[in-house]
């Protein structure tokens, strides 16, 4: 009797309560078993599978100079030192862009994102810089053509190799010593964690060296002209032969400093103008013909010189073949 009259305070049916509090009860069980939410897919960016492609072949194309360098005795002229010094550091960039891709995707951190973009950047400016020393040393060959090979042309070509490199290593270790935007976001420039100011002294450097390049250039052109001319003089060459030779080592001089400029000068320009607020796709359709300058530069200084074809026929057939035995230098060839 005292049982049914017993009050729902409530005011709810006795079943409606009855279910409320087995789905109570089963929400507490729930709340206790821990939920596993699924890890979200790794997303490639494309362009970084393009860069870390260019890198491979850069490293690949590039290791071979080296070698052919380095296990070549007869191949320690001022000259070969110079286009060493620019395939290893080509190579060493192939290399920073291929552990970029790595570390980006697999082992995130900020000191991956340090010690890549200093090897990045201390290689493509001993790139650069080598590339200028090139100029030099073909200047001072055409220009000081009796008294160039001498020992005072190696103590040179040595001082300018540690000149570079010591300068390239000191850019490099700039944003792993501290200069960076790692702390402060609004500094960074278009290449994270490079600060604004980083990327601007860069660019600076670059377009002053490749003013020099032009003027150094400019004056092998001269120099090249006069050479052909009287070499045409001598030998009672005709006219024709003169322009054509003439006409060959300008054009030669025109594709490597145009192919120089064409590659690294869209992505100068633009770490000057923009910052890390800016398109990434812009950063990227800058920053790849840049890459694409490291391909280009075995072809140009390398692969086409008479030395080292020969040292790389004679790795790969054992033979030199008769037709660059019996090649004979021109004035063209600069």
């Amino acid at each position: 009797m005292n049982e049914d009259l017993k009050v729902n305070l409530s005011g709810l049916p006795r079943d409606y309560l009855d279910a409320g509090a087995a789905e109570n009860a089963s929400a507490a069980v729930s709340s206790q078993v821990p939920v596993v939410k699924p890890e979200p897919e790794l997303v490639v960016n494309p362009w970084d599978i393009v860069l870390c492609t260019s890198g491979t072949l850069i490293s690949c194309e590039n290791a071979v100079v080296v070698l052919i360098i380095f296990h070549n005795p007869s191949l320690r002229a001022p000259m070969f030192l110079l286009i060493g010094s620019l395939a290893l550091a080509d190579l060493l960039a192939g290399i920073g862009l291929i552990i970029n891709f790595v570390f980006a995707y697999l082992l995130q951190s900020e000191a991956t994102k340090l010690v890549t973009i200093g090897l990045i950047v201390a290689s493509f400016s001993a790139s650069v810089c080598s590339l200028l020393a090139i100029t030099v040393d073909r200047y001072l060959s055409l220009y000081y053509a009796l008294t160039y090979h001498s020992e005072r042309t190696v103590t040179f070509t040595y001082v300018m190799l540690i000149m570079l490199w010591g300068t390239s290593i000191c850019l490099g270790l700039l944003p792993v010593m501290g200069w960076n935007c790692l702390r402060d976001e609004s500094t960074c420039s278009v290449v994270r964690p490079l600060t604004k100011n980083n990327a601007a002294i860069l660019s600076v450097c670059f377009l002053f060296m490749f003013a020099l390049m032009l003027q150094l250039y400019i004056q092998i052109c001269k120099i090249v002209m006069r050479h052909a001319h009287q070499i045409a003089l001598q030998h009672h060459f005709l006219a024709t032969s003169h322009y054509v030779t003439t006409r060959k080592g300008v054009s030669t001089l025109a594709i490597i400093l145009g192919t120089f400029a064409a590659c690294w000068m869209p992505f100068t320009l633009y770490s000057l103008i923009a910052d890390y607020t800016y398109p990434s796709i812009y950063t990227y359709a800058t920053l790849l013909p840049a890459t694409y300058n490291s391909i280009i530069n075995p072809v140009i200084y390398a692969f086409r010189n008479q030395e080292i074809q020969k040292a790389l026929c004679l790795i790969c057939c054992g033979c030199i073949p008769p037709s660059l035995s019996q090649r004979a230098r021109s004035p063209s060839d600069v």
